[in-house]
């Protein structure tokens, strides 16, 4: 039976199942070039103004500096790991700017936005947010994990009246902002009516099929991205730009909406509190809301707009967000909410106090987003390629660039250009010798051969190093290393090479993607284990996307010989779908049967669910009875025998 599940949740599974290297290799101390560069940055930025430091600790409540726990007393979420960040200057070994707001996302605990509005911040990547009713909570975004939302929670109640929880609102359909819903919610209490689920139309298949095709991939790319297998320290991870990190050994979630917001502008009362709903499909995520809370004259702006530039394609892989669309949005919510709203939140870092205040940062927002993608275009029809536009691109204007919120710490000026470009042109920049290049083991061996041999690469390499050109020794090096993987002396001066362009990087995701590169070629990749994955996420998944996900597994060079048509019946959901597999390629047809198939089976899709959470097994399941057959067992198990496994720890930075 294909292991699915592993793709449909491959964040999920990520944040609740990564774990640090137990024994790094030692990292190197940055270089005199990295710390002059390093040391520049305190003129280039207005590191004097403490005004964010003051916001972040504004109404703070109860601080967070602790470890929070699972069932089984493993660490969750440890605030402790960070501790070297509090009260210290950043060491040369950390991009000051990166240091500062590492420093910022240390600042965790329970505080009070204004009356009746509170947030939950740094016990998870996200922010949750709890609005008190009339007679109850309104909660948005239960975080990541069960635990550190019920942590979250029974802080509030620490020092509020313990009233119940009567709503949940998810902002939009990344997992940062739903899963830990089952530790503030009993999903019971949804299907009685008591609580109520409030999502953006289209969330619920979004949340879920997000990470379906590509998932594997997605997974072990965002390992480099958050740092997850990095250890916390100067010289390892300090941050991920929109919070400090990823829950691990976390328990993951989902209870499907019950109401959805589909009109582009709504407005409900729950619990006396009214509230505005603002649809922004297609902007950081492709179903999310902003809302506005008229009473309190407060503007929560869900992801669109935080502490940071934000991504247009996400380092781990996703399809590439509309800037253009963004900004339009963040237009629309200064138009409407701007000269109202005094408090703006969102479901990341701080709040933003003051009518003045709050229209001037969403027109950065929206400018920053605006000029990424007409900037992008304005050279794209001048002729330049993506790596060219990022060269020539390397700030935003000067008031823009100024702005603590619109520097690089999640997303960058550098790949969000060329993330623009790919939007509008695809992978080929329009010159012919990259239409169809050499693959990187092939490409390298020959540019080698033609540098002169390894060693002399490696001396060329060294040269550049010794001389701070990071940049160009780690492309040399690596045509070097895909030449050459065996070659230690090549793989610890990549490895160097990388760990000093993360040292200097301003962007926490760019840090932890150079330095885990680093660690691989120090030690290897890391052989994680097994884990059990969210299974509300995967009892979510339809048919269909099981289907899509199958397909993918099949190697059609293989099965090309081969043709099968299946009829495939979902006993407890009613549902008949005719599968045909022919030269190699499956494809499916929902609510139809063949006339003739040769495989025609009958399951539940509850057992296809426990299949896919390892309880029992297909085999098994077919010899036993709990898939029923008409026809054809032999050849279905004969096909599903045969399917590709995901590489979960595939290389990166070698063949």
């Amino acid at each position: 039976m294909p292991s699915f599940r592993l793709s449909a949740i491959a964040l999920a599974l990520l944040l609740s199942g990564g774990a640090h290297a137990d024994q790094p290799a030692a990292p190197k101390p940055a270089t005199e070039f990295t710390q002059s560069l390093n040391q520049s940055w305190l003129t280039r930025l207005p590191f004097a103004n403490q005004a964010d430091f003051e916001h972040a600790r504004r109404g703070l409540i109860e601080p967070f500096d602790g470890v929070i726990r699972n069932a089984e007393g493993k660490p969750v979420w440890d605030r402790t790991a960070y501790n070297f960040l509090d009260g210290n200057q950043a060491p040369a070994s950390v991009n000051p700017s990166l240091w500062r707001i590492g420093q910022l996302n240390n600042i965790a605990g329970l505080f009070q936005v204004r009356e009746r509005i509170y947030q939950v911040r740094g016990l998870d990547l996200s922010n949750m947010t709890i609005i008190e009713g009339d007679s109850g909570l309104i909660l948005i975004d239960p975080l990541i994990s069960t635990e550190t939302a019920r942590a979250g929670l029974e802080s509030y109640y620490r020092h509020r009246p313990r009233k119940p929880v009567l709503a949940v609102i998810y902002s939009h359909s990344h997992v940062d902002h739903f899963g830990g819903v089952r530790g503030v919610i009993d999903e019971a209490d949804v299907k009685a009516g008591r609580v109520r689920v409030i999502a953006p139309e289209g969330f619920y298949e979004h949340a879920v099929s997000e990470n379906v095709l590509a998932g594997p991939a997605m997974m072990r790319r965002a390992q480099y991205m958050y740092g997850s297998l990095l250890p916390r320290g100067e010289r390892g991870q300090v941050d991920a730009g929109l919070g400090k990190s990823t829950p691990v050994n976390a328990t993951v979630t989902l209870i499907a909406p019950t109401q959805l917001i589909a009109k582009p502008l709504e407005r409900h009362s729950l619990d006396g509190v009214e509230i505005e709903f603002q649809l922004t499909p297609g902007t950081e995520a492709p179903a999310e809301m902003n809302l506005y809370f008229p009473q309190f004259k407060t503007l929560c702006m869900a992801e669109n707009a935080t502490h940071t530039q934000h991504n247009v394609l996400t380092l781990r892989g996703a399809l590439v967000r509309d800037a253009k669309v963004w900004a339009h949005y963040l237009d629309e919510a200064l138009v409407r909410y701007g000269d109202q709203a005094e408090v703006l939140f969102a479901q990341h870092h701080w709040p933003t106090w003051g009518g003045a205040e709050i229209r001037e940062y969403l027109a950065d927002q929206r400018d920053m987003y605006a000029f990424l993608d007409s900037q992008t275009l304005r050279l794209i029809n001048q002729g330049l390629g993506p790596t060219e536009i990022a060269a020539q691109l390397t700030s935003l204007p000067p008031r823009l660039a100024g702005k603590w919120y619109s520097r690089d710490y999640y997303g960058s000026l550098s790949h969000n250009v060329r993330a623009v470009y790919q939007r509008y042109m695809g992978f080929y920049d329009g010159n012919p010798a990259n239409l169809d290049p050499l693959p990187p083991e092939a490409a390298g061996k020959r540019y080698v051969e033609a540098m002169g041999g390894a060693e002399a690469v490696l001396a060329s390499a060294r040269e550049a190093f010794a001389a701070g050109e990071y940049r160009w020794a780690a492309q040399l090096l690596n045509h070097l290393v895909f030449a050459e993987p065996a070659n230690q002396a090549v793989r610890q001066l990549q490895a160097d090479t990388l760990e000093q362009l993360g040292y200097q990087s301003e962007n926490a995701t760019w840090r932890n993607i150079y330095l885990s590169g680093a660690q691989e070629l120090r030690q290897g990749v890391t052989r994680t284990g097994g884990r059990n994955g969210a299974p509300d996420l995967v009892r979510a998944l339809t048919p269909s996307m099981f289907f899509d996900y199958l397909a993918v597994r099949i190697d059609a060079m293989k099965a090309a010989g081969e043709d099968l048509r299946i009829n495939w019946r979902f006993s407890d959901l009613g549902e008949d779908y005719a599968l045909t597999v022919r030269n190699g390629v499956l494809t499916y047809r929902k609510g139809m049967r063949h006339p003739e198939a040769e495989v025609d089976l009958s399951m539940t899709k509850a057992l296809l669910d426990r299949i896919a959470l390892k309880e029992t097994g297909f085999l098994k399941e077919a010899t036993l009875g709990g898939i029923e057959f008409e026809s054809g067992r032999i050849s279905l198990l004969k096909l599903l025998g045969g399917l590709d496994e995901a590489n979960p720890q595939f290389n990166l930075v070698e063949p």
